[in-house]
């Protein structure tokens, strides 16, 4: 039923292809490749070093601390010391670390070279795999520098799925939700019926995976730099961003998203966008998929800065967008921080 999905793109269009993970693909992709792999895929797919040369693996453990331009530096002078060439291509194996890396160093490596990812991770299945995007972190600050570079080639392969924690599927989930919200599409409501089910039977992910691919096909193909209409998918990722800070990434990426959209409805509510109605409906789609962590009252004054500092902002006010229906989000620029704080505070001591 999946089989794939092309992307336009400035550097050429690219395909998503739903395949099985197979000896046959991994051959495929080896030739002229050097690979990079997350060190736990690495240990539970031996597919790979069976059939690499052991000279062209690199090995990378997944941590915010290696999206960093040190360790890209680094990567590539081990690289280049291992015969990578011009005429060569990266594969990246991995989930959204292990894309950023290989992306980013594709991106600048020879002023650019070819590269092809294997997502493992639903969160980089369902979102990040399309959307050319590539970002590392500077310091504490996440995502401050990156590059637009798309893989010539994505597999989106199901065997990878069976081996993620569920706090990994409850990531992934929260992106889907993300889209389903951000579209208004009724698939949001199958979901959240399917929402335990999908733990057990993990192919069952594989339709949502598409749709949420699909939605977001529609919005990079109109602005794929990110300049205009793409913007609304940072829809619960400024709030987001700031929890996995707070948390010291305790909270996955996904699962601060959610809680991200949250807040951002709640604070939606305050600024009299939306109703009681539509925040309760909402929160109902996305109430499974929250995260324990709560904000405690003594951290809203660090949460206030860390989204002061967020690189989406503009002069001294917070960017982010709210929802003014479901399926209907805006890019709202936050001057008076005394009413956004105000909004998080009432939102923390209903959270408790």
């Amino acid at each position: 039923m999946y089989d794939q999905m092309s992307i336009s793109s400035y550097r050429k269009g690219y395909t998503v292809n739903f395949r099985d993970l197979s000896n046959d693909l991994i051959e495929e992709i080896a030739k002229d490749s050097f690979l990079i792999i997350d060190s736990k895929v690495n240990n539970f797919y031996p597919h790979f070093r069976k059939i690499f040369d052991k000279e062209k693996i690199f090995i990378v453990e997944s941590t915010e601390k290696n999206k960093s331009l040190p360790y890209c530096q680094k990567m590539i002078g081990r690289l280049v010391e291992h015969g990578m060439k011009r005429n060569h291509r990266l594969v990246a194996v991995g989930g959204g670390i292990v894309q950023d890396i290989t992306g980013f160093i594709a991106s600048i490596l020879y002023r650019g070279v070819d590269w092809v990812f294997l997502p493992t991770t639903l969160l980089a299945q369902a979102d990040s795999c399309i959307g050319s995007k590539t970002s590392i972190n500077i310091g504490a600050i996440k995502n401050l520098v990156g590059t637009f570079y798309p893989p010539r080639q994505i597999y989106c392969c199901s065997q990878f799925r069976n081996t993620l924690s569920k706090k990994d599927i409850k990531s992934g989930i929260g992106e889907i939700l993300h889209y389903y919200l951000i579209d208004n599409n009724e698939k949001m409501y199958e979901l959240v019926e399917q929402y335990e089910d999908l733990f057990k039977d993990r192919s069952k992910i594989t339709g949502h995976i598409y749709e949420s691919l699909a939605i977001k096909k529609r919005m990079i193909i109109k602005d794929e730099f990110d300049e205009n209409e793409r913007k609304i998918f940072n829809y619960g990722h400024t709030f987001g961003h700031a929890i996995e800070t707070l948390s010291q990434n305790e909270v996955p990426h996904g699962q601060a998203v959610t809680l991200g959209m949250d807040i951002a409805n709640f604070v939606a509510l305050q600024f009299g966008h939306i109703d009681q109605a539509t925040y309760d409906e909402m929160r109902e789609i996305l109430v499974k998929n929250i995260p324990d962590y709560k904000i405690k009252e003594e951290h809203i004054d660090l949460y206030m800065r860390i989204l002061s500092k967020d690189k989406k902002n503009l002069d001294d006010s917070i960017v982010c967008i709210l929802p003014y229906s479901i399926g209907d989000m805006r890019v709202e620029r936050v001057d008076n921080k005394k009413k956004m704080k105000k909004a998080i505070q009432k939102y923390v001591e209903l959270h408790k």
